[in-house]
């Protein structure tokens, strides 16, 4: 904008309105995540009149947009755990690789939310950091217990082998045999 220019009253530029929807208590919009799945995403006017009735005078079409992204989202989840599952069967998820690529992944995503928060509206910043501030803490702790169950479990595993070491060598197996069983329990290929 060229210096010293200022727009007249008329070229107040507001941001959009939140979402009805996304306005809804807590409990009212679970309920209606569920109804949404339990009707396969259709029965939008359903919907609305259902809300209407609990006095919540919400658009079919809001609440189209509305299932739209969530059908989205679930669908993206859906792909997300299948995939995951695949992966789990073929590699298998002994030391926990698996939970640990997932704490990444959401710390990840996280760190972008984080990056490209905008802060127009201080009422839903003020709702919404502290709640991304103890999904980071959670998410660190989580991280933290997965080390530390990591290192018990290499700890009970090197502990079994050195017992089974102490009665294997009391039989009359070859050496290179012990290690073999050793190498086995300690998941060493």
């Amino acid at each position: 904008m060229p210096a010293g220019y200022r727009p007249s009253k008329k070229m107040v530029v507001k941001m959009p309105q939140r979402s009805a929807v996304t306005r809804l208590p807590d409990d009212i919009r679970a309920e209606l995540n569920r109804r949404l799945v339990q009707n396969g995403f259709a029965d939008y006017q359903g919907l609305a009149d259902w809300l209407a009735d609990l006095g919540y005078e919400i658009s079919k079409s809001s609440i189209h947009r509305y299932g739209q992204n969530f059908d989205n989202r679930l669908a993206a989840l859906t792909t997300a755990t299948a995939q995951a599952k695949a992966v789990t069967e073929v590699v298998g998820d002994e030391e926990g690789a698996m939970n640990e690529a997932l704490i990444r992944l959401v710390q990840e995503k996280l760190f972008d939310v984080l990056v490209n928060l905008q802060i127009d509206d201080p009422d839903s910043f003020a709702k919404v950091f502290p709640k991304l501030g103890l999904m980071v803490a959670r998410l660190g702790n989580a991280s933290v217990k997965q080390k530390q169950w990591q290192a018990e479990a290499r700890k009970k595993a090197k502990s079994a082998a050195r017992a089974v070491d102490r009665i294997v060598r009391q039989t009359d197996l070859p050496p290179e045999k012990v290690d073999e069983i050793q190498k086995k329990i300690l998941g060493i290929v």
